[in-house]
């Protein structure tokens, strides 16, 4: 099979103007052409193999850059909304997307933006600013949720932590009294007075709540020593450009958490321990001393380049079907881009099952056929979860984070053991205004169909819609 062709043009020509470079300067040093140089960033020839060891050698330039640029996120994220039933009546081949991408990424980003705007609540009201929430999320996306920088800082302290100590509280609340002048006091839960943590700059200490679990405690630790990777993180808020304060500080909050859960799992001896215990969640949950939900998140990181983990992606729903989380990675899964998760997934058997997994194979819909005819199928592992702290007789938050994977990428999982992935699979889709499936469990038709309404017959589905 030919391999695709790169056309990178414009995070070529962000590179180039990030380094103050005029296209003869940047050209002379790459040792090419101008006039090719031109044609690059216009999208009028790939990115070649060459080309691209300079840009790495002579920029310090991580090419995994090239695809997080991708204007929309690439071309499987533009075609998830291209398959918006609102788009049902417009034809876009795959060679007519490539095309677009390729000659108008402006144009591109411009819908893609404009989509995700309306897809997260609908469009803004005059004078009102997009959703800063989205806007985060679209920029973790755009590097699928992998910071090359912040998980080798975190993995130069976790190795120096290791050395001092084998006890990874201890190392980091020796590392913040002795470098950082920062004091650690757990407190009565009543004294923080429903705070999880506290940073009292007068008294020079970190404050941690009492009901805080040991991986809360740990997390919130290496939370505070992520000022040793402020170079790092002030350069990737920098670039994410936000025009928005809140957004701005959202974006800083992530990768700051990026940060402390890289320094509790560091890379390589995480996904060592991955590969070795074929991703059993349990094992590396009690060997790195961390929550489900903080390996969950991590799990969905591992994309350094030349040593990859599977492409994970997770979700975290709450009791009313409401995402509160969610991270593609590099899954490329159209499970993240629901609205509100099919009613079909068994993750909300996990709420039911405290403590135990729950997994599922599952298969959407062909975005194509517009039949409901069967398309790609996907594991899904999904546990509950709670997180720490508060009162004792207080209403308790309660989550089901489930991890998702391609399932042809799943078959070596601890989790999918005896699991037959040949078999049959749950018929799902991405929320009922974008299924196109007959299902006893729909609660609207699907957008762009007329709903048919029959008095002498009644069909599987309670709304009844046209079909092709």
């Amino acid at each position: 099979m030919a391999e695709r062709k790169l056309f990178a043009g414009h995070a070529v020509r962000r590179l180039r103007r990030g380094q103050g470079l005029t296209q003869a300067a940047m050209a002379e040093m790459l040792g090419v052409s101008a006039s090719y140089l031109n044609l690059v960033e216009r999208n009028q020839r790939p990115l070649s193999a060459t080309l691209l060891l300079g840009l790495a050698q002579t920029f310090d330039f991580d090419p995994r850059a090239l695809a997080a640029g991708e204007p929309g996120g690439g071309e499987e994220a533009m075609r998830r909304r291209l398959a918006d039933p609102l788009f049902a009546d417009i034809e876009i081949d795959r060679a007519e997307l490539t095309e677009w991408l390729a000659g108008a990424p402006g144009g591109a980003e411009a819908f893609a933006r404009a989509y995700d705007r309306g897809a997260g609540g609908g469009a803004a009201l005059p004078g009102e600013g997009e959703d800063p929430g989205m806007a985060v999320r679209r920029e973790v996306e755009r590097w699928r949720n992998h910071f090359a920088d912040l998980d080798a800082a975190a993995e130069a302290l976790a190795d120096e932590l290791r050395i001092a100590s084998s006890d990874p509280f201890g190392a980091m609340a020796e590392r913040l009294r002795v470098k950082h002048q920062l004091a650690i006091r757990v407190l009565p839960i009543e004294v923080l007075s429903g705070l999880r943590t506290r940073l009292d700059l007068h008294a020079r200490q970190l404050q941690l709540s009492e009901a805080l679990d040991p991986p809360s405690r740990v997390f919130a630790l290496g939370r505070h020593l992520a000022v040793e990777a402020r170079n790092e993180i002030d350069a990737l808020v920098r670039g994410a450009g936000f025009a928005d304060r809140v957004a701005e500080r959202l974006y800083r909050r992530h990768l700051v958490g990026y940060f402390a859960a890289a320094a509790m799992m560091p890379y390589a001896r995480f996904l060592r321990a991955c590969e070795a215990t074929g991703y059993d969640l349990e094992l590396l949950r009690r060997r790195f001393g961390a929550s489900a939900e903080q390996v969950a998140h991590r799990l969905t990181t591992l994309q350094r380049v030349g040593a990859r983990g599977l492409p994970f992606f997770m979700l975290r729903i709450d009791r009313a079907g409401q995402v509160s989380k969610r991270f593609a990675g590099a899954s490329g899964s159209p499970l993240v881009e629901s609205l509100v998760p099919c009613p079909l997934l068994d993750a909300y058997a996990a709420f039911q099952r405290a403590d135990e997994r729950v997994v599922q194979l599952v298969e959407l819909e062909d975005p194509g056929s517009g039949s409901g005819t069967g398309g790609s199928r996907w594991f899904t592992s999904s546990r509950c979860v709670s997180p720490p702290g508060g009162w004792a007789g207080a209403v308790k938050a309660r989550f089901v984070v489930t991890l998702g994977l391609a399932a042809e990428a799943a078959k070596g999982l601890a989790a999918a053991r005896g699991l037959d992935f040949g078999g049959e699979a749950t018929p799902v889709g991405l929320g009922c205004r974008a299924c196109t499936r007959e299902c006893p469990q729909r609660s609207a038709a699907p957008a762009g169909r007329a709903m048919l309404v029959n008095e002498r017959e009644a069909g599987v589905s309670p709304f009844g819609f046209a079909g092709d």
